[in-house]
């Protein structure tokens, strides 16, 4: 095998194992989210609602994320996830229940509203541990001298899903409607459930097993905020998304604003991660690590530049455009952060750095949710998406004046000591 073969990690029979159970899990939770969206909004006609569902599930995301990040690092990962994947099966089951058109039918819109809420709270604390845990198996997985191309692999498929997922929601609500559509999610999570028995059981490489819990969150955050390449990356990324969550909006635009329906709205949904799966595709030919901190800076950038062109536009093609350009800027930034996470963080603190990531990045995007359903009932939808992608516009300067060291961030070093 040759480290610099574009198809090193799929070489690996766990690892396409690996890769499936992701694409399952990613499909089944962006479709569910987006089946949610939908149905909430046409229930309620609220922006705020969309905003509450963003809330609801980044309260325990990110409350629960760094004692998750503990946890992961002091247990067996494959086990683990086989667990947080049968807590996504209940909570998609009970949606399925709440979409029954008997229960519609008999139960007020309050009351069913409120069990949503409750089973994405739920969802939102079986993410704490889902990203932490996927996140520290596959360096399990794969040797460390090719990370990069596993974790490009394992972003392009997490893309993939992130198309596929939105696109068929749209369409599989205009087709089957909500309750099916909720099936088909569980049956997916099903899917990855028993592919997952496939991998066998990996060893604790954490040396201080029965660590005080606060000892390693302590620790776990000391190596974050030291470690400058880290920090800047996920500082950048988390204002990018806060700010630029204009997809939590859609539903407004497809139904009030460009007037396509339930199908435009899975092909606007679909849009972004069409155009950042394509980039990671390209990744895999042409490696983003040299001069990673210029790329990335110009990535948020451009996604900035997306986003406020995306809230003016009244025509339903420039809008996909705007979307799609704006996926395959925001693909680069996904790329580089990842490769920054896997070639920086030592193995035994693999579990506590990706949950300070889902903290700063993951919940971003339900903080933006939530940003983006409060600013857009305060000013208006259009006004609050250009304000978001001005924002992002604001912070990328600010962090290429401040700091110069991360501009000048390169990973080609990094990469050619771990393919030694």
């Amino acid at each position: 095998m040759r480290v610099n073969d574009s198809y090193a990690a799929l070489r690996f029979k766990e690892f396409n194992i690996f890769l499936l159970v992701r694409f399952a899990m990613v499909f089944a939770w962006s479709m569910q989210f987006i089946v949610i969206e939908w149905q909430v909004y046409s229930m309620t006609k609220d922006p705020l609602s969309l905003g509450i569902i963003g809330l609801m599930e980044v309260i325990p995301a990110v409350s629960m994320a760094l004692f998750a990040g503990h946890i992961v690092d002091q247990k067996e990962k494959r086990n683990l996830l086989i667990k947080c994947i049968c807590g996504f099966s209940v909570i998609s089951f009970g949606l399925f229940m709440l979409s029954l058109p008997s229960v519609l039918e008999t139960y007020e819109t309050k009351s069913i509203l409120y069990g949503i809420y409750v089973l994405v709270f739920c969802g939102g604390l079986v993410r704490a541990f889902l990203g932490p845990t996927i996140f520290s198996l596959i360096a399990l997985i794969v040797p460390k001298k090719i990370y990069p191309n596993a974790a490009t692999w394992s972003s392009t498929t997490w893309q993939m899903a992130a198309v596929l997922g939105p696109a068929l929601a749209g369409f599989s609500i205009s087709l089957i409607g909500v309750h099916w559509s909720m099936c088909v999610i569980f049956g997916f999570s099903l899917l990855a459930l028993t592919a997952l028995f496939n991998i066998s059981k990996k060893p604790i490489l954490n040396p201080k097993l029965g660590e005080p819990v606060f000892q390693s969150l302590r620790e776990g955050l000391t190596f974050v905020f030291k470690t400058r390449a880290v920090l800047g990356a996920l500082t950048l990324d988390m204002i990018a998304v806060l700010f630029g969550g204009a997809v939590a909006l859609l539903p407004i635009f497809a139904q009030d604003i460009l007037h396509v329906g339930s199908e435009g709205f899975g092909v606007l949904r679909a849009a972004p991660a069409v155009g950042a799966a394509l980039t990671m595709l390209g990744s895999t030919r042409f490696p983003l690590h040299k001069n990673a901190g210029k790329k990335l800076l110009l990535a948020v950038f451009g996604f900035g530049v997306c986003m406020i062109v995306f809230g003016l536009s009244t025509y339903f093609w420039l809008s996909v455009i705007a979307l799609f350009l704006s996926g395959a800027v925001d693909g680069v930034s996904m790329i580089i952060r990842q490769t920054i996470l896997q070639l920086k963080t030592p193995d035994n603190m693999r579990g506590r750095v990706a949950s300070v990531n889902s903290m700063f990045v993951g919940s971003s995007n339900e903080l933006g949710a939530f940003e983006s359903g409060l600013t857009a009932k305060l000013m208006g939808t259009v006004t609050a998406v250009v304000f978001g992608g001005t924002m992002t516009l604001f912070t990328v300067g600010l962090t290429a004046i401040v700091s110069p060291k991360f501009r000048k961030l390169d990973l080609q070093k990094d990469v050619e000591d771990h393919e030694r």
